[in-house]
Formats: C-alpha cells, sequence, structure tokens
C-alpha cells in the first residue's frame, strides 16, 4: 500500500537535510524541484507531478494521497510507450492534440476565473503552459498511438479462443449478463408551438420589467428555472465560450455589458441574458431560462389518442408497425415499426440503466408483446430531454443469466480480446522495464506499484 506519508516526510527530510541539488529551481509553494525518475533518455521531474496535481485542482477534481506515486508511474509507463513510438516512427496527430488541448485550457480557464487567475495559480504565463500542456498532449498522442499499434498487432480471435476461455475460466468468474429488454415505442408530443409561445410572452414581460428598472438579480432569482445560478441572481461566473450552447454563447459575445438580450432558445429551453464582462472569448453573464410549461389538456388529449391506438393494436384492427408509422411523432423510430435503438450504442436491446426511469416503470410488469399504459416520459433531445407521451410494446426479454457460448459469443469475444489487449501491453511493459535504463529517485519508495519490476530500479545513496 503507498504510504503518502511517508512520501512527504522524504521530501521533507530531503529540503532540511539540503540533499537536493544547490541550483535546482524552487517550487512557489515551498518545494524543491529534481529529477523524480529517468526513463532511458528521457527525465520525469517534481514539477511535473505537482503540474499534473495543480491541473486536477483547477478542475474539481481531488487528489487524494496516493496521487503523487500514481501519477508517477502513469508518467513512467508513457515514456516507455513514447520512446517505442519514436523508434516505430508514429507522429503525432496535431488536429486532436489541438482539440484537446483548447478543452483543457478553457475548463481550467472556466473553473479559475479567466487567464489572469490561471496564471496567477501556476505562477506562468498563458504561453508557457500552453507550450507545456501541447508538448504533455503530444507525448499523450504517440503514447496512445504505440497502445494501439501493440494491441493491434494480436492475431484475430477464433470461435476456439472463445471456447478455450470458457474451458478454462472458473464457472463463477464468468460474467452474468444482465436482463435486457427490446421495445418499440409509439410517440405523440405535447403542443409545442403553444407552450413555447406561453414562455416566451413571460420572458418578455420579465425583459420589460428589467429595462423599467427592475433589478435582473431578483427576477433571476424568483423565476429562472436553472437552480444553480437562480440562488445567484442568475450569474454564470466568467467562463468560456466554448461550454456553452452556441446560440447562447453568439448572443451573450454580441451584447455589450448591461444590455439586456431579446429571447435565446437553447435545447435547455428560453433565455434573456445580460453579459456583465467580457475578456476575449470568456463572459460573465447573468440569465433567466425558462421552460415551456405543457397543460393537462395536452397531456389528456394525446393519453386519449395513445389509449384508442393500444385498443385498435390489442384488437388487432391494425399492427403495431403500422400504428407507429401513420401516427408516432418520433422520428427516430416511426420509420421501423416504432423498434427503439440505444441512441449512444445503437443496439436494440436495453439494460435497466439504459433506460428512462419512466419507460423502465412501463414496461417491467409486462411480458413479451404486451403494450404499456400511455406514459409521460422524455426524448432524448437536448441536456435533459423533452417532454413525449407514449405507448410502449416489449418486444423481448433476455433473462440475466451467466455469459454462454451460443447466446453471448458477440461478447464474449470482446471480452476476450480486451483479456489478451491488456495482457500484450502488460508483456510489452514488463519487457520494456528490464530492458530501459531507469532510474526512480528513492524518495518514491514507499508508493506501491503496480508493477514490480519498478522495485529494481530505485537509485542507491
Amino acid at each position: 500500500m503507498r504510504n503518502f506519508g511517508h512520501f512527504v516526510l522524504a521530501i521533507t527530510v530531503a529540503i532540511a537535510l539540503g540533499t537536493l541539488p544547490s541550483g535546482a529551481q524552487k517550487y512557489s509553494h515551498g518545494l524543491v524541484d529534481r529529477v523524480a525518475a529517468v526513463i532511458g533518455n528521457e527525465l520525469i521531474t517534481l514539477s511535473d507531478i505537482e503540474s499534473e496535481i495543480q491541473v486536477a485542482r483547477a478542475q474539481g477534481r481531488g487528489s487524494d494521497k496516493n496521487m503523487r506515486c500514481d501519477l508517477l508511474e502513469q508518467f513512467m509507463e508513457t515514456k516507455l510507450f513514447l520512446m517505442q513510438s519514436r523508434l516505430d516512427s508514429l507522429a503525432v496527430n496535431m488536429e486532436n492534440v489541438e482539440a484537446m488541448l483548447n478543452q483543457r485550457m478553457d475548463q481550467t480557464r472556466t473553473a479559475l476565473g479567466g487567464d489572469e487567475a490561471v496564471e496567477n495559480y501556476f505562477g506562468k504565463p498563458m504561453y508557457k503552459l500552453r507550450q507545456e500542456w501541447r508538448k504533455q498532449l503530444e507525448e499523450n498522442s504517440l503514447t496512445q498511438q504505440e497502445q494501439q499499434q501493440i494491441m493491434n498487432s494480436m492475431p484475430d480471435l477464433t470461435p476456439y479462443d472463445v471456447k478455450q476461455f470458457l474451458d478454462t475460466a472458473d464457472v463463477s468468474s464468468l460474467p452474468v449478463v444482465p436482463i435486457k429488454y427490446k421495445l418499440s415505442q409509439i410517440c405523440i408530443y405535447p403542443d409545442r408551438e403553444a407552450a413555447n409561445m406561453a414562455v416566451k410572452e413571460k420572458l418578455l414581460s420579465l425583459r420589460e420589467r428589467i429595462i423599467n428598472g427592475e433589478k435582473f438579480s431578483t427576477l433571476a432569482r424568483l423565476y429562472s428555472e436553472d437552480t444553480g445560478s437562480a440562488r445567484k441572481g442568475g450569474e454564470l461566473g466568467m467562463a468560456s465560450k466554448s461550454i456553452f450552447w452556441p446560440s447562447f454563447s453568439d448572443a451573450a459575445m454580441s451584447l455589450k455589458p448591461g444590455v439586456i438580450s431579446q429571447i435565446v432558445e437553447t435545447p435547455d429551453g428560453f433565455h434573456i441574458i445580460e453579459v456583465l464582462e467580457k475578456k476575449g472569448d470568456m463572459f460573465n453573464a447573468r440569465h433567466i431560462l425558462m421552460k415551456p410549461q405543457y397543460t393537462t389538456e395536452d397531456r389528456e388529449k394525446a393519453f386519449k389518442t395513445l389509449d384508442s391506438l393500444k385498443t385498435q393494436i390489442d384488437s388487432a384492427k391494425i399492427s403495431f408497425s403500422l400504428a407507429a408509422a401513420f401516427y408516432s411523432e418520433d422520428p427516430a423510430t416511426r420509420t421501423n415499426g416504432g423498434q427503439m435503438a440505444d441512441p449512444n450504442t445503437g443496439s436494440a436491446y436495453f439494460e435497466i440503466d439504459q433506460l428512462k426511469p419512466q419507460d423502465y416503470n412501463a414496461v417491467r410488469g409486462l411480458e413479451e408483446g404486451q403494450i404499456s399504459a400511455p406514459v409521460e416520459s422524455l426524448d432524448n433531445e437536448g441536456r435533459d430531454g423533452n417532454l413525449v407521451y407514449k405507448i410502449i410494446r416489449l418486444d423481448k426479454i433476455i433473462p440475466a443469466h451467466t455469459a454462454g457460448f451460443e447466446k453471448d459469443y458477440t461478447e464474449l469475444l470482446e471480452l476476450v480480446k480486451r483479456m489478451k489487449q491488456v495482457e500484450e501491453i502488460d508483456h510489452f511493459l514488463d519487457r520494456k522495464i528490464k530492458e530501459t535504463h531507469i532510474v526512480i529517485d528513492p524518495v518514491f519508495k514507499d508508493c506501491g506499484f503496480s508493477r514490480e519490476g519498478w522495485a529494481t530500479k530505485f537509485r542507491q545513496d
């Protein structure tokens, strides 16, 4: 087990005894930079580790007592892959690197409140941070490509490999395939146009009140449906425009401070916006969010139609697929008989946690072929989904079971493939640790690294 207390103590003692290089650069927090590990001709310094911890904290990710040990091992493994990638003449994917760099910069600037705050936090100018993070992301790109190349070097697996795995694996260790549902639906949406008009009228009224002298912050606390910002008077804090919906960012960036926007529509609903401050591509704004509200008449009308369709389908007057084609308002399912598919995987089968809670509650007591009563649910649009009314047919249930060759070959093949890939990566790292010149500072000796080979690589003082 890693002993973080010993690690901190070792650094403290090293500094106190003056065992660190006299010309070493000091951290702003009092630590003295030094080489944590040498991997071939690559160096990993204490400042590399501390910088990554700073990034994690700036983005709201906590750092536990093992984080420095974990980071050092990750860095050392990355250097081994990196050295091999250069031997293999792999090229950096600069388009991906720049995209990830911009995302990292935007997240950090948003979390800390702008460029100046970032520079103060890290004690470095923005251009220097970009240089350092770009270099790190370039190395990550090469590392990932090398890992993929190692995994791709495996021979293709066959049914024999899957059978061999099943024959040699402990039955208790075989994966349990959870219960899965195959479903079809017929959907009807409430009258969106009337609801949208109603919410726009409310927002226009609030905008007029603000222009006539009422405080935006007071009305945001009273009326905004963005609960996170409402209690702060609608204020969002200084953030990069890239983290908002494009229509929201475009409207905010076009405003002068103190000017109230016209109504802005996003997948979350409708907004009015007041920009408080702009710096480059960042802004701090207040907003009031309101979402369309639907009436009981909408619900009753939709339920009546869906109930009638269910009756006709149950009495064989119309097939479910034909009813879906003529009456369903969901464009994603109406053309294929109403059959639902997981938007993330494309699979026609859903595990329980992949279903909307409302959909699962509607079908959990049904038998195959039965149709639910009309239910109020959500679609897959926007951040939270839009209100929709539906009936759902339970087409098929695959009960939970221990994975077997006949029923679950595809899942087992993927499992065996992942296991073989992990073995290939492990073999590569273990071999490279033995072959490569590696020196690890003994200050990390109490880290419980996951690979035994590191234990022979500590510098002998």
